[in-house]
């Protein structure tokens, strides 16, 4: 049937396929096959960055020690941090770090990491020594001992936990624990002659029982191993210090503030060799250094008001020593605790308070300082001493007589 008046009609007509259509059909198939398997897999995705090599947890290590032998401990935490990153298994890394976080004071961390290390090998003796080491620079005696003689019952031979054991019984001060020290240290020493951790924990006892000769032979030989360890030189001029031999006392503590410039504890000493030495400028130099690094510490203020008193700059003494003895607000307004009175450094603190007010005519204010002294550490013969000849002074300023002011008569003209 047709439809008049129109192109389209409902016949279908028959027509035959072309070759030439057939072949092009075959080959567009092909080729979006070829780039559906091919090309698509190897082209990578848009807006994905391109993937870098990755380094191997060893060659952080091998960085890492690198910079431990040039002393450069803060790049050498970085990079066993970087280590631990990229191996969180291996409790190796996380002892070591713990070791050198010890080694500059920051214990906190030095727990957290050896203890990260005991969470991934329980039985390691080295992670619990350094545990141990960590726990008594935090004072926490009874746990650090606790720590290491579970190192030793896992490594009876462990010259390390030896080092450490020793360096806690010594610096609990007991003169019952110093025998007991000093077998520590040099069994550490029996045991592997080449740690440098058993000359530094020998040197530490010797030091402290005062057999200071044989002390410095420690620190130089420890200092012999590494001599880029800020802390044996410190140690190395306190003992010097002790011995008068202040320039030797500078050299070293000059050796620790060069590879470690914002440790306090060396320029605290520094400023002590000096003004031990009657250098009281180069003195307050070092002391004034120290409280900028850490404005907050009443001991540094201490320290500083000290060395003002005997350059007899008395104000300013008197701004310090209030500071370290009452507590205030500091440069940038970093606030201040005051120290509790106590026996040792802080109490020279106090009488040197007192007398800067003395000297400058505020005896009201010192004679609390005085009297407080005498009450507090009545069994320090030097501070009742001094608290008893501060109220001297103060009781012959009130007792002195008031000058008769002149009066000038002018002449009537």
């Amino acid at each position: 049937m047709y439809l008049r008046g129109n192109k389209w009609t409902m016949t279908r007509r028959t027509r035959r396929p072309s070759v030439w259509r057939i072949a092009l059909l075959v080959i567009l198939i092909g080729a979006a096959l070829y780039i559906n398997q091919v090309v698509v897999p190897a082209t990578p995705p848009l807006f994905i960055p391109t993937p870098t090599p990755t380094r191997s947890p060893e060659s952080f290590v091998n960085q890492a020690q690198e910079f431990y032998q040039a002393g450069k401990l803060t790049q050498a935490s970085q990079a066993y941090e970087n280590a631990i990153f990229a191996d969180p298994t291996n409790p190796s890394n996380y002892i070591e770090l713990a070791r050198i976080q010890a080694f500059t004071g920051k214990y906190d961390k030095a727990v957290v990491n050896a203890q990260n290390a005991l969470l991934r090998n329980p039985n390691n003796p080295t992670a619990h020594a350094v545990l141990g080491w960590a726990l008594g620079f935090q004072e926490k005696y009874g746990e650090a001992e606790i720590e290491i003689k579970k190192a030793l019952s896992l490594d009876p031979n462990s010259a390390l936990a030896y080092a450490y054991y020793a360096e806690i019984l010594i610096n609990q001060s007991d003169n019952a624990l110093y025998d007991k020290a000093a077998d520590a240290s040099k069994r550490a020493l029996s045991l592997d002659p080449t740690l440098l951790e058993a000359h530094r924990a020998r040197g530490i006892v010797l030091l402290n029982t005062q057999n200071l000769e044989d002390a410095v032979q420690e620190f130089q030989t420890a200092i012999g191993i590494n001599q880029n360890i800020a802390d044996l030189h410190l140690y190395l001029g306190v003992t010097y210090r002790a011995l008068q031999e202040y320039d030797l006392a500078q050299e070293s503590l000059l050796a620790s503030y060069a590879l470690n410039p914002t440790d306090t504890v060396a320029l605290t000493e520094l400023s002590r060799a000096f003004f031990a030495a009657g250098r009281f400028a180069q003195a307050a130099q070092y002391a004034e250094e120290a409280a900028k690094v850490d404005p907050a510490d009443p001991r540094l203020h201490g320290n500083l008001g000290v060395i003002y008193y005997k350059q007899g700059e008395y104000n300013k003494a008197i701004s310090e020593l209030q500071l370290a003895v009452r507590g205030g607000t500091a440069g940038e307004g970093v606030a201040v605790e005051g120290l509790p009175l106590d026996y040792g450094r802080v109490e020279e603190y106090y009488w040197f308070y007192g007398f800067a007010l003395a000297r400058s005519d505020r005896c009201a204010e010192a004679v609390p300082i005085f009297q407080a002294l005498l009450t507090g550490v009545p069994n320090d013969e030097i501070a009742v001493y001094n608290a008893t000849e501060g109220l001297a002074v103060c009781q012959a300023s009130l007792n002195a007589p008031t000058p008769t002011p002149t009066v000038q008569v002018t002449p009537t003209p």
